[in-house]
């Protein structure tokens, strides 16, 4: 069964999604911080912590939302990080935070499914996703792309 964020309307979940957080993607960096309580920001810096004796040089951030994890794994000194998501809306408050803090040069934010990414097999040498695998509408299909590119 496919729990949808809107039951009323005919898009599927991943459309229903999209549109969420297109919706939401202006406020979604405060009402994250301040819902959590900030354990969001601590749990990214402990998720980072344990890629560091990978030295991932390429890192590949799925669901990456407006970058927050992905400006995080700046910290292992990667040569570049590529974020993927579905709301376009996300990757433009993304976008515009990369900019402002000058890292669009190492971070590259695409739109794009989690559930069938366009990668070749082996590019990354790390894949992190912080809260997006929730909203997958096919865990699995999601979990075996992100191992193929990994």
């Amino acid at each position: 069964m496919e729990v949808l964020p809107y039951k009323e309307k005919q898009a599927n979940k991943k459309e229903q999604v999209a549109e969420m957080f297109n919706s939401i993607s202006k406020k979604y960096d405060f009402l994250n911080h301040f819902l959590s309580l900030g354990i969001d920001i601590r749990w990214r810096k402990k998720a980072i912590k344990l890629l560091k004796k990978d030295n991932p040089k390429h890192i590949l951030d799925i669901a990456t939302g407006t970058a927050d994890f992905a400006i995080e794994s700046l910290s292992l000194k990667p040569e570049k990080v590529t974020g993927v998501d579905i709301s376009e809306g996300m990757l433009s408050v993304g976008r515009e935070k990369l900019k402002k803090k000058s890292l669009d040069h190492i971070i590259q934010l695409e739109l794009g499914d989690s559930e069938k990414l366009l990668f070749e097999d082996n590019k990354f040498d790390a894949v992190i996703v912080s809260f997006g695998v929730r909203n997958f509408a096919h865990l699995e299909k999601g979990l075996a792309d992100m191992y193929w590119v990994l």
